[in-house]
């Protein structure tokens, strides 16, 4: 299951089982071809019923499952070495070989052409847990005619695949034109939640272009308040006159069950990548090689004086990639992409994305409050993993300050300032002490107290190391003083912090100056 977090959790959705309805002897065309929905598609305004309309579709819908080898390692019996070793499962204390179970997933899909090519959803076919492996994906009609799927191409960032049974003569629907779809429009998904069978959900398009959070060059859904549950996930959307307008993907929900938010991949976003599949291609996409530390909020955009809601803060900038060839620094707000303003429904991931490699991207960049451009040649994505990998597994989080860092360590702060901060700067030994375990190459000061009665309280706590202020480097109290100082002769009410916590990704945190 797959969610969306900038929205909190959204799940992604399950499957959808179709019918299979043969015409022979007559010439075959989609089952959504123009003039053979028109004439059946309910009234404008409140419709009168759906009924003509899902039995011409529903046969090429399909459902798609899959059946997978987890290898889980054994648990290590914790009375191993004891009299209670043999009679609680004996084996030594690093537990036994690897264990395999079968797993299974379930999911929808649809038919796009009369020889068994098939739309779905990438995490529909891909493994379910750490450790799986998929065996075997099988596509179902709904006349239980069973057939086993080749995997055409699949690409996780769209999260879209196609595939193809070997079966002629098959119903099928076409994508539409989802760039024409307006919230309020009446929409049907079938889909088959929850495993009970096909099912038929309709309701009204709640938003165009809804952006999640999750970044990258697919992160606009449309979205809609028809039932959509766990086993819908790559089941169609259609029209009012049988179009493929979208592709189930996701739903927002605490509790994994239908609260009216679902999504679903817009058609003119699905449709290039599917014809991209047809003809044996891959999906390459745009890739700066930065860490974004946000949208600038009315906080990061007082103490930067700038404009707030205009551009993204670059927080990391990758060694020897294509940013810091290009002279991207961290700091840097980011305003446009080759002309397009970055905005919360445009933002810099997904215009870079959208950058083929090997192109130059010209990005507009606000610099210590002055204008600036950098030009850079975009390269290719690199895979979820890799991306992963380079963001690297710290844990640790910016909230409330639950922690004091204190680790007995001598700390000796050496000057306090208009922040509430008393820091120190940062030596390879503080650097690798317990409270602090920042990396060996960052640079800046270590937090050695935090004012109780500042802005910085619950913010900041001791053994955060500040790197930058307002996109100025910081290396000693000194540096800390003077940047509060030219704040507070540009006007400007706070300032913002570079932070890094931990071995976790840094950080922009706004705090109020001290009157």
């Amino acid at each position: 299951m797959r969610y969306a977090y900038a929205i909190t959790s959204a799940l992604l959705l399950g499957g959808a089982t179709a019918t299979l309805a043969l015409q022979p002897g007559t010439a075959q065309v989609a089952q959504n071809e123009p003039g053979a929905i028109q004439a059946i598609a309910p009234k404008p305004g409140a419709p009168m019923s759906f009924a003509d309309m899902v039995a011409k579709l529903q046969p090429a819908v399909v459902n798609i499952s899959t059946k997978q080898t987890i290898v889980q390692q054994a648990q290590a019996n914790p009375f191993a070495g004891t009299p209670f070793g043999e009679l609680f499962g004996g084996g030594g204390g690093q537990g036994g070989a690897p264990v395999k179970r079968e797993g299974a997933s379930l999911g929808s899909g649809f038919l796009i052409s009369p020889d068994g090519y098939v739309v779905t959803n990438a995490h529909v076919i891909r493994p379910g847990a750490k450790g799986a492996t998929v065996n075997s994906i099988t596509v179902t009609l709904t006349d239980k005619k069973e057939y086993t799927a080749k995997v055409i191409g699949q690409d996780a960032d769209s999260d879209l695949a196609l595939l193809k049974i070997d079966a002629q003569n098959l119903p099928f629907v076409r994508f539409g034109d989802s760039s024409r779809a307006r919230v309020g429009d009446w929409v049907v998904a079938i889909g088959e939640p929850f495993g009970l069978g096909g099912t038929v959900t309709a309701g009204i398009i709640s938003a165009i272009n809804r952006v999640t959070g999750q970044g990258g060059a697919y992160d606009r859904f449309i979205q809609t308040d028809a039932s959509i549950n766990q086993g819908n996930s790559g089941g169609p959307m259609f029209d009012l006159n049988g179009n493929v307008i979208g592709i189930n993907s996701q739903i927002f929900s605490q509790s994994g069950g239908n609260i009216g938010i679902g999504f679903a991949i817009p058609a003119e976003q699905a449709k290039p990548i599917i014809d991209t599949f047809m003809k044996g291609g891959s999906i390459k996409r745009g890739y700066l090689g930065v860490g974004l530390g946000g949208a600038v909020n009315e906080d990061a955009a007082a103490a930067l004086g700038i404009p707030k809601n205009r551009g993204e803060l670059i927080s990391r900038v990758e060694p020897d990639g294509p940013a810091a060839r290009g002279g991207l620094k961290v700091g840097d707000v980011v305003t446009k992409v080759n002309g397009k303003d970055v905005t919360a429904d445009q933002t810099l991931s997904y215009l870079v994305s959208n950058v083929q490699p090997g192109q130059v991207a010209r990005l507009d960049v606000i610099r210590n409050s002055r204008p600036t451009t950098v030009n850079v040649t975009v390269a290719a994505r690199p895979s979820q993993e890799a991306l992963a990998a380079l963001v690297g597994g710290g844990d640790d989080g910016f909230g409330a300050d639950d922690d004091d860092g204190s680790d007995g360590s001598a700390v000796v702060p050496t000057s306090g300032n208009a922040l509430g901060l008393t820091v120190q700067p940062l030596t390879p030994a503080i650097a690798r002490a317990p409270a602090v375990n920042v990396d060996a190459t960052v640079q800046g000061v270590v937090i050695a107290q935090v004012d109780p009665a500042s802005d910085a309280a619950g913010k900041l706590k001791r053994g955060d190391v500040i790197t930058a202020i307002n996109g100025a480097q910081v290396r000693s109290a000194a540096d800390v003083a003077a940047a509060v100082t030219q704040a507070k002769a540009a006007g400007r009410p706070q300032v913002l912090l570079l932070v890094q916590r931990g071995r976790g990704p840094g950080a922009f945190v706004p705090l109020k100056i001290k009157s």
